[in-house]
């Protein structure tokens, strides 16, 4: 009996550091678009992991992506799109495989009471309205290239913007008649903007891969962080923000 109880113990003891090796501070790199939920998620993981402390950078993943591959410290890579993950993956900043954790659809973004009177795509078009867009080269841009290839439409946009939420900023101060912008970020403006569907967003949907860094200063709490997103936990709260599951 004394021989079981202590070899239980020692096994105890053995299990310990590794219920443990959580902790300290990590930098994600996310994309503009999660914002508000990965904000949520990383109160969330603190929480759950005492000692732990989440910071994040939220931009363009293009941009993201280039400043990884400069050799930006970080920890975490969640982008908005699987090439701008490939940036990173190309050049061996992430060595394990991306997982998709999330799909994002694009909305017609206008001010409250749609001044304009914007009713569909073929609106962005038109010379006499203030059009803004993500720039091509950020996920919502490239997003937007396609749907309106698919609508037939030759967008007039005023300004070109480096990430969405820079975009949803112009149109909830009324400064453009619409934009397009990922359904996620309408939702998370409450209702300083509203929203329109419209048919051609669901020919170019968004899947958000993640992935630890190769070089991340501290990957056990990366991989936890990424663990933790593909929960349970944090699929519910995706789809709280809006977003879709993969």
């Amino acid at each position: 009996m004394k021989r079981v109880l202590v070899l239980t113990l020692l096994l105890a003891g053995c299990g310990s550091p590794a219920a443990t090796s959580t902790g300290g501070d990590i930098t994600v790199f996310a994309a503009a678009s999660l914002s508000e939920s990965f904000t949520k998620l990383g109160t969330e993981f603190e929480a759950a992991h005492p000692g732990s402390k989440v910071r994040f950078s939220f931009a363009g993943s293009s941009a993201l992506a280039q400043q990884i591959n400069q050799g930006a410290p970080a920890d975490v890579f969640a982008a908005a799109a699987p090439a701008n993950m490939k940036q990173v993956t190309d050049t061996g900043a992430v060595t394990a495989t991306p997982a998709t954790f999330a799909r994002n659809t694009l909305q017609i973004a206008v001010p409250r009471g749609n001044p304009g009177r914007v009713t569909g795509l073929a609106d962005f078009a038109k010379a006499d309205l203030k059009i803004a867009l993500c720039a091509e080269q950020v996920p919502c841009g490239a997003t937007a290239k396609k749907v309106f290839e698919a609508a037939g439409v030759k967008a007039a946009p005023d300004t070109l913007e480096q990430d969405v939420k820079a975009v949803l900023t112009k149109v909830s101060l009324g400064e453009v008649d619409a934009a397009l912008v990922y359904r996620t970020d309408v939702r998370a403006a409450g209702g300083k903007v509203e929203g329109e569907d419209f048919a051609e967003a669901a020919k170019a949907v968004n899947d958000y891969p993640v992935a630890p860094l190769a070089k991340a200063p501290n990957a056990p709490t990366a991989k936890a962080f990424v663990d933790f997103v593909l929960s349970g936990r944090g699929r519910e709260v995706l789809i709280e923000a809006g977003f879709s599951a993969p």
